[in-house]
């Protein structure tokens, strides 16, 4: 059975990796700011019952919880990079001729930037 001379599934298999990185990128994000609360968390359990005591730890949680952010707004952004650089090279013939290709770098994108916008307001509210 011979292959018809276009082939979208090239598109759509780099449409799914690049929505396979988002999802990654917002998971490491996720688990950044969790990390960097759960610093908080601890510094105020641990200040309940005792005046002016304080986590010796809360800094690198807090500090350890923006890397996470940083890198998973930088993974999202390089695999948008990554994607558009890669559908540039694909004839027109592989790409749908009525499908938004630029509603997946924006998406992720805004999600890369987003990220960043994050972990500034991580390191901005630290206490």
């Amino acid at each position: 059975m011979a292959l018809p001379e276009s082939d979208p599934r090239v598109f759509f298999a780099a449409e799914r990796t690049l929505l396979a990185w988002l999802r990654t990128g917002l998971t490491v994000m996720a688990l950044g700011f969790v990390v960097a609360r759960f610093g908080l968390f601890l510094q105020l359990v641990s200040t309940q019952g005792q005046s002016g005591h304080t986590q010796p730890h809360s800094g690198l949680s807090a500090m350890l919880g923006v890397l996470f952010v940083v890198v998973g707004a930088l993974a999202t952004l390089i695999a948008t990079v990554q994607h558009k650089r890669f559908i540039a090279t694909l004839p027109a013939r592989d790409r749908p001729p009525s499908y938004s290709q630029l509603s997946a770098i924006v998406l992720s994108t805004l999600v890369g930037v987003l990220g960043l916008l994050l972990a500034a307001y991580l390191v901005v509210s630290q206490p």
